[in-house]
């Protein structure tokens, strides 16, 4: 039954990673698998030789002892386990996504654009490559690309010109989301997971990851389409922004940034803290929306019951990608019925077997995500090692998994959402951007090595 259930989890896996060439939203064979797995664990459960007890994090003793009832009711408390566990992840990201959604209610991301006058490419591609790097680490790599293409496709006319720009954009913001237990999807599930603390995945991967974006965009800085300036930056003279959008996108910002802290001071799970965020800034946003410019018109909604579906709490919630936080349940839950089964740790023995260097494993994982999603790379990763806390192979992990997606186009999110707003060729990347993301991952790998060294 194991070996069913393996070739399921990889006809699953390929089902995702082939998005594109089938057609089909990686959504649908996530909850298939899912669901697929968790009906054979429970079918077979009386023939299973180990169970892994995912709180002690260690194979149960005496398992096969267990009478059926046993094994059912363990069966059952393991599911709710690892429900809790994914549903703190989901409803941390559906508070972030919200907080973002009401900041763009208010067009507060037009705020970034007052701010960029200048016409130098090479001026430019550093101002979007910092800001790219800083706002993936509060508002996650793929809101931080979604909002620096949109500025872009603002500014810069020549579409050639924009798609260089936009690859780096992806290095930057993948980069940028490594070091932040808010930045990317895989760093919050090793925070949440108790894998890492938020200070020290900044402290050991804030160097590593700056070295990741600033070696490629340093080395673009040379290169034929950064010289020069860009044609005089494009005025939209009807655009209207609310007059709430500066003060909006701060609020929202600082509400996200006071997470972790929220959770350092609490212990309390930071999905919690993102609750109490989203609260705050929807007070503000209902304040704030009573007379308020949307993008396209002024929505008045004093005296006016009808105008009540124009709450911005409301509308924001309705943007938001459901498939995706979907996706991520069907994929962890899928990983955790590996996970229960104990192949996950007895497949992490026999790799550590084949290859001692855990490094190479982990730097063969960041390649890997370049390939396939690396959600579900690094939950199998969860599975497979059992280190402590803080440990430097959890934060190798969030920084492997984390940068190297920037390597193939639809190797992360960021890239993905790049290519669909600019219509980016997978080859086009490959052969211009791709060697610029590797040369920035094994450079930043370098380094983080050597600051393991130098404070282990």
């Amino acid at each position: 039954m194991e070996t069913i259930i393996i070739i399921i989890f990889i006809f699953g896996y390929l089902a995702i990673a082939l998005e594109h060439n089938l057609k089909i939203d990686k959504l649908i064979p996530a909850l298939a698998m899912m669901a697929i797995l968790w009906a054979l664990v429970a079918l077979g459960i009386d023939s299973y030789p180990n169970w892994f007890n995912s709180s002690e994090h260690e194979l149960l003793n005496g398992f096969s002892n267990f009478t059926s009832e046993q094994k059912h009711h363990l069966l059952e408390e393991t599911l709710l386990h690892h429900l809790g566990k994914t549903a703190e992840i989901l409803f941390f990201l559906l508070g972030a996504m919200t907080i973002v959604e009401i900041i763009d209610y208010f067009d507060g991301f037009s705020t970034f654009k007052n701010y960029i006058k200048q016409r130098s490419k090479k001026k430019l591609l550093w101002i979007f490559a910092i800001l790219a790097f800083i706002l993936s680490a509060i508002i996650d790599n793929l809101t931080a690309t979604i909002v620096l293409i949109s500025i872009l496709q603002k500014i810069i006319k020549d579409r050639n010109t924009r798609l260089w720009f936009a690859g780096l954009i992806i290095i930057a913001a993948n980069a940028g989301g490594a070091w932040s237990p808010i930045g990317d999807v895989t760093t919050t599930m090793l925070w949440i997971g108790g894998k890492v603390s938020a200070a020290k995945l900044v402290e050991f991967m804030v160097v590593p990851a700056l070295i990741c974006m600033v070696v490629p965009v340093t080395i673009a800085t040379f290169m034929k389409p950064f010289q020069g300036e860009i044609d005089k930056i494009v005025e939209d003279e009807n655009a209207t922004t609310s007059k709430y959008s500066s003060t909006m996108l701060y609020v929202g910002l600082a509400a996200i940034v006071f997470v972790p802290f929220f959770k350092t001071i609490t212990h309390l799970p930071p999905y919690v803290g993102m609750m109490l965020s989203l609260a705050v800034v929807g007070i503000f946003a209902e304040l704030y929306s009573r007379s308020e410019f949307s993008i396209s018109h002024v929505v008045d909604q004093e005296g006016d019951d009808s105008q009540g579906h124009h709450s911005p709490v409301h509308s924001s919630l309705s943007k938001i990608e459901m498939p995706s936080v979907l996706f991520f349940f069907g994929i962890l839950m899928a990983v955790a019925a590996l996970e229960s089964l104990g192949i996950l740790f007895l497949g992490a023995e026999s790799l550590k077997e084949m290859i001692p260097n855990t490094d190479v494993v982990v730097m063969l994982l960041g390649l890997g995500s370049a390939v396939v999603d690396n959600v579900p790379l690094v939950a199998a990763s969860m599975g497979m090692f059992q280190e402590p806390l803080d440990s430097h192979v959890w934060h190798f992990i969030a920084y492997s998994a984390g940068t190297g997606g920037s390597m193939l186009i639809i190797g992360s999110a960021a890239g993905v959402v790049a290519m669909g707003m600019e219509k980016i060729d997978f080859m086009w990347y490959l052969k211009k951007i791709a060697w610029l993301a590797a040369t920035g991952f094994v450079a930043g790998a370098i380094v983080f090595m050597i600051i393991r060294e130098i404070f282990h």
